[in-house]
This record gives structure tokens, sequence and C-alpha cells, in this order.
């Protein structure tokens, strides 16, 4: 997607010199590796990296900054080791050059330079051989990595160059959808796949639940993972209302603490309304983080509704019975619960369904009261078990509908009996070498390792700029191909405001649901400021945002 500066830009802004450094640096890491979410794993690479920075590490500076317990070291950690480790100095460069050039005329000739090879001593000699095997290494790794970039083909580059840092103004035109990436690359190769349904759901806060997903790689492995709202409709005319929300996946590695978690990759390729990734994943377990921005599902102004939809209703015998109505909001339910689309529902998927609307799980003695009195098959729950399940319940209570209410309002439904605080998902992957097994493992809101993953993923391939008199504090943004998102980041040792405005945007609409607010970012800390998305994705929109520190009272 190309970005042009619009005509309301705000004008150019000097850089700072903690724009510049931070700019050199990545400037410097990317000559390396091919993207600054990668890590250094050996000194030897810390070598390297140095080096491209400007500075001369002796053996002695690398011991210091990779010691024996050392097994890697991000983008950060090495924009602090060359914040303290000092350049080499051009005076020292040039007193090297002058006892090359003998001659004193300028230039160092062939003879000079032979005198100087066959002259130095066997230390000096396994220096320049070790920077040519270096060079060698280098060009090497460089090959094999853009080789296998073109295999692994990402719907955009790892790491653009940087846009103007000054310029918070840009008109985003509307991008062709992408063709599918055809998932049959090889002939008489077949992708195994695996699905697991989700949804996510909105809180009283206006903060989003989602279930996790714990994905295994038996083996090293191409990967295509998608993620795209699932359609309930059954018509296709009209589409289920959330299938325009925004959805993405973001794959960590590591254990289950932020400090531990390792962003891998998420997915920013659109086609249609599926969001995409693919390339390789090497053996192992990963997270699976499903994401949306909260632009377009989010908190609607509960209408008081004079007469709420019938949900039970007595026959002509005057039994209690399901209203057609809610008969077909319970089985769109149990199509969102049933995570795994086998038409039944396991223990554990309907846990999930209780922990979200009563906070508490079904054990194992209550599952076999319920398979014994609804219908069931493979020890599952079928559709017309959950329903009668639910028939039971309502005639507990009389037909009382209270507490039907309160189960219909967990699953995102309003008093008209339509789904408009949650968002149902699918989860797609596909695997090339051996099968890949997908499990959900937990639901929780505001989950730490999305956060810290969605942070990296801004920082690390954003533009930066500081804010006007305060020189420490650093706004990241991110354009992707359909969304724009700000990390602020506050390096100062006390608490700042800022304050955000977003009047001079253009068909926008932000997750903070309006356009000017302010955001507080505790000391040393950073914090998702707002994520924007056209509110027509078919017409051109534009971002124009001021950020500005407001003073302490």
């Amino acid at each position: 997607m190309s970005l042009q500066a619009s005509s309301q830009s705000i004008g150019m802004q000097k850089c700072t010199d903690e724009e510049t450094f931070y700019m050199h640096c990545r400037a410097a890491y990317l000559t390396v590796f091919r993207s600054s979410l990668a890590s250094i794993t050996s000194k030897h690479q810390l070598c390297r990296v140095l080096q491209q920075a400007g500075r001369n590490p002796s053996q002695a500076t690398l011991n210091k900054h990779w010691t024996p317990r050392t097994t890697k070291l991000n983008f950060d950690d090495f924009c602090e080791i060359v914040k303290n480790e000092r350049p080499t100095e051009a005076h020292e460069l040039m007193r090297a050059f002058r006892k090359m050039d003998i001659n004193g005329d300028g230039y160092i000739s062939h003879s000079e330079l032979h005198i100087v090879l066959t002259s130095v001593s066997t230390a000096s000699l396994k220096l320049l051989e070790s920077t040519a095997e270096q060079c060698q290494i280098a060009a090497l790794e460089r090959l094999e990595a853009d080789a296998k970039l073109k295999r692994q083909n990402f719907g955009n580059e790892l790491d653009s160059p940087p846009k103007s840092l000054a310029s918070t103004a840009v008109t985003v035109p509307q991008p062709p959808h992408k063709t599918e990436p055809d998932i049959t690359l090889k002939k008489g190769t077949d992708w195994h796949h695996t699905c697991m349904k989700g949804s996510f759901f909105l809180e009283e806060d206006g903060g989003i639940t989602s279930l996790q997903y714990r994905l295994t790689v038996p083996q090293t492995a191409t990967v295509y993972l998608t993620i795209r709202p699932l359609n309930l409709s059954q018509r296709l005319e009209k589409p289920s209302s959330w299938m325009s929300v925004d959805t993405a996946v973001f794959v960590v590695s590591g254990k289950d603490t932020k400090e531990d978690s390792t962003l891998v990759c998420f997915t920013e390729s659109r086609d249609k309304e599926k969001c995409c990734w693919k390339g390789e994943l090497s053996a192992g377990t990963y997270c699976l983080l499903p994401f949306t921005t909260g632009c377009r599902l989010r908190k609607r102004t509960r209408n008081s509704v004079s007469k709420p939809v019938t949900l039970v209703n007595r026959t002509d015998t005057g039994e209690l019975d399901l209203t057609r109505d809610f008969r077909g909001a319970l089985s769109d339910i149990f199509e969102v619960i049933d995570l795994d689309g086998n038409g039944l529902l396991s223990l554990e998927e309907y846990n999930f369904f209780e922990l979200r609307t009563s906070g508490e799980n079904c054990d194992e003695e209550a599952w076999a009261v319920c398979k014994e009195n609804f219908d069931t098959r493979k020890n599952q729950l079928s559709r017309q078990g959950f329903m009668e399940l639910n028939l039971m319940e309502a005639s507990e209570r009389g037909g009382d509908p209270t507490d039907l209410w309160v189960t219909l309002e967990a699953m995102g439904y309003n008093r008209n009996l339509e789904m408009v605080e949650a968002c149902p998902f699918l989860i797609d992957v596909y695997c090339e070498e051996g099968q890949c097994t997908l499990q959900p493992v937990s639901l929780e809101s505001g989950h730490r390792i999305l956060n810290t993953a969605l942070q990296r993923s801004i920082t690390a391939r954003s533009d930066v700029k500081t804010l006007r008199g305060q020189e420490n504090v650093l706004v990241y943004t991110y354009r992707g191909e359909h969304r724009i998102s700000t990390v602020i980041a506050n390096k100062t040792n006390q608490k700042v405001t800022v304050h955000v405005n977003n009047e001079q945007s253009k068909n926008c609409s932000s997750s903070r649901g309006m356009s000017v607010f302010a955001v507080e970012v505790p000391a040393r800390t950073k914090m998702v400021c707002q994520h924007v998305l056209p509110i027509n994705e078919h017409q051109e929109w534009t971002y124009s945002c001021v950020e500005s520190i407001i003073p302490c009272q």
C-alpha cells in the first residue's frame, strides 16, 4: 500500500537527536537482520551489528555485553549498547589511513597496500582474514534470507523504509483486494488443514474478550494462517452485521509471561474479509492471540425497548416452549461455541460457554447427568440437546426469562435478539509439512501478552517522532494496509498526559470512539494510544493527528 503526504500535512518538523539516533540504530540493525523484531543470538552477530552502527567493539566490549548467561538481545538492548559505546572517531580512521598512505599524496596505491599487508603482524592478518570471512558469511546469509523471503511470499515487506518522521497527515487510497494466496503451491503436495472458531465479546468497561489458542507445529513447515468474521446468516443477500469488523491474529512463542514471550508474526495482508499471513514456522508450540481494534466493535447506546422479544411461550396444552426467535438465537450460539465445527459440544466447549455466561464450570458428574437427560452423540451434546437444556432451565423458573436474558446478553445480544456486542470468527491453519494441531486454551480480557505483542509490532515497524518540548516522550506510528496504530513511549521518570486531536482526519474511525481525547502514560512505560480504520473502505481516508503534552497542574 502506498502512503502519500496529505496537502493538509502540518509541515515538516526537524528531526531531534533522539529520532536520528533511533533511525540510525534501526538502519544498522536491518543491514544484519530482516526485521527489527529479530533477536541477536550470538556474540558474532552482536559484533557485526555494532560494526554496522559505527562502533569498533573490542573483545572485552563484546564479553561485557554478551556474558556466558546471555542467550539473546533484542533491538532495544542493542540501542542501549550503542548509546553507551563510543563510536569510531574520524581522527582514528585518518591516523590509520596516513600509515598506509606512505608517500602522503592522499591516496593508497596498490604498492602501498601491498607493503602494509605484507608487513603487518600475524594478529592483524588474522583480523583481516576474520573480517573477510565475516563479509562472506553476511553475504551468504543475506542471499539465503532473500531466497527464503521470496519463498515465504509475505503480504508486506517485513520492514518498509521509514516515511517522513515529522508528517502526521497521510492519505490512504483504497487498495485493490489481493487475490487469495494459492495454498497448493506444490503439485502432489497436500496441505494439512485445521480450523477453530471463537468470538470477540465486548465487556461492560469497553474491553474486548476472546479465546486464545495453542498451535503446535510438529516440524519446521510453511504455514498459511487466516482469520475472518464468521457469517451466521442463512441469507446470502444479507450477511451478519459484524462481517465488517476487523480481525487479526498475533503469533507469539515462549512461555506464558510477558518477559519470555516473543512476537513471531501477525496477520496483516487482506483478502476480502480474511486477514492472512504466510511464512515458515519452526517446530514448536505457539500461542495464537486473536485481535480486533475496537473501531468497529464497540459499545452502543442501549435504547430502551418497550417490549423485548418473547423468549418463552405456552403451547395449546399449556406446556412451556421456546419461541422461534429464541431457538434461532440459540442455534447461532451453538454454532459459535461449537469450536471445532463438528456439530456437537464437548465438555470443554460447553465449559467455555458456561464460563462466559455464568463464570462457572460444569464438572464431570454434572456432564454425565446432562448426557442422560438430553440428546447426545459420541458423548457430546447435540444441537437438539442444547435446545432441550435451555428449555429445562426456562421450565425450572416457570417461564421467567430473567436468567435467559443474562445468558443472551453475555453472548452479545440485545433485547431485540440482535448480536451487537460480539463478533464470531474463524481461524484456519494450513500446514505444508505435517499436521498442525490447534486448541483453545483460555478466555481472558486485555491479555498482557497480546498487549506486549501489539506494542512490539507497532514500535518495530513504524515512524517515530518526539513531542515538542519533551524529547523523552516518543510517538510510534504504524501504517499498515488497512490499519494505523500508535504507541506512546514515556521515557521520563514521571507520568505524562498526552492530548490527542484527530479532528483533521477524514473518513476515519478511532478505537477511542472520539476525535479528541487525552492519554495518561505512567513513567518509563509504553502504551497503545489508538487504532484508526477507515469508516468507508471504498473511499480514501486521511489520517491527521496532532499529539501534545498537557502541562502538569
